[in-house]
């Protein structure tokens, strides 16, 4: 029978260091990106979104529109801020729209 350790820990920490050990953390960026896109963007840009990814700190945006592609390539550094303010760390640095 195992002995109960008598430190006491928060399940936040807890949680963090086993997302941290099992590597699971470049999935869930890629969930938090894409939730930040579609709660910030709106659901205009998200109707014509067809996929996002994150890849070594550039986002990747697949859109079906090329109106909307010129249209959001001229606000870049503002969607890379908006993106990571939401996320609340830097984890987008470059923004490719396709």
């Amino acid at each position: 029978m195992s002995k109960r350790h008598k430190d006491h820990q928060k399940i936040g920490d807890v949680l963090a260091s086993f997302v941290q050990n099992s590597k699971l953390e470049k999935g869930l960026d890629n969930v938090r990106v894409e939730r930040a896109w579609r709660e910030r963007m709106g659901n205009g840009v998200q109707n014509y979104t067809n996929s996002l990814k994150l890849h070594k700190g550039t986002l990747y945006v697949s859109l079906s529109s090329s109106v909307l592609r010129q249209e959001l390539s001229y606000g870049k550094d503002k969607i890379i801020a908006i993106i990571n303010e939401e996320l609340g760390k830097e984890l987008v640095t470059k923004l490719i729209l396709r």
